[in-house]
């Protein structure tokens, strides 16, 4: 399935002051997103920092070890960062099964779940902790991904942050979601339930990419949280 392709050329209007005028604001929408960007993740830091703190001491007590999960992903450009999560796996705990769930992924295949629901990978991971599942069902596990915003390593909307190890299941036009900033929240992550397999997931970061603008952005935001009770962990 190609990605549906929206031309920023299609809102430019057809004289040459309009051009001009509406080339200046696509090259405008950028900065402020940057903006957005650092203004809220620095607000949200604060306003969440005794949540932080409680997630974390709650994460050392329940299974040890250390508080923050830091794995290397794929940003703009395809370049390399330190992600930053609550840790929600026992410690030195192996990728196998995230990479087996990608496998299924890329061949639409999906788990039946006790529950009547289906997935691409099992809810019931024997990595994950106590205090792990919780996070992952609500998503606070993600959290310390605003201190990747606020570094410009990460946006709060964006594609989903890419591992690697993912690169040999690329086709050539999945690349084109590295020309922004991987998010917090994104298209895809909000309409997960969608995709049936890794091109309809991809679909979504570049439909994102293409049609990019602030309003989208906050639209987004609004979805995160409905999304996130709805789905409740799954991928």
């Amino acid at each position: 399935m190609e990605p549906e392709q929206i031309s920023a050329a299609e809102s430019l209007t057809g004289t040459e002051e309009g051009a001009r005028g509406a080339t200046s604001e696509l090259r405008l929408q950028p900065a402020l997103k940057r903006a957005l960007d650092v203004v809220l993740s620095a607000l949200s830091l604060l306003a969440l920092a005794p949540l932080l703190g409680a997630i974390a001491l709650a994460v050392r007590l329940d299974s040890g070890g250390p508080v923050v999960f830091r794995q290397e992903r794929l940003g703009l450009q395809g370049k390399r960062f330190t992600i930053l999560k609550f840790r929600t796996m026992y410690a030195d705990s192996d990728d196998g099964p995230h990479k087996e769930a990608m496998q299924r992924v890329v061949e639409g295949v999906r788990t039946d779940l006790p529950e009547g629901t289906q997935s691409f990978k099992s809810l019931y991971d024997a990595r994950i902790t106590r205090v792990g599942k919780f996070l992952r069902k609500w998503n606070l596990d993600e959290l310390p991904q605003l201190l990747n915003v606020l570094r410009g390593e990460m946006s709060l909307v964006g594609p989903r942050p890419a591992l690697e190890y993912e690169l040999p299941l690329y086709k050539d036009w999945y690349h084109g979601r590295f020309a922004m900033r991987p998010g917090l929240t994104g298209l895809w992550q909000v309409k997960r339930s969608e995709a049936g397999n890794l091109d309809e997931m991809m679909a979504f970061d570049i439909r994102y990419v293409e049609s990019f603008s602030l309003w989208l952005d906050v639209k987004l935001i609004a979805m995160t949280i409905p999304a996130i009770v709805r789905e409740k962990g799954r991928f």
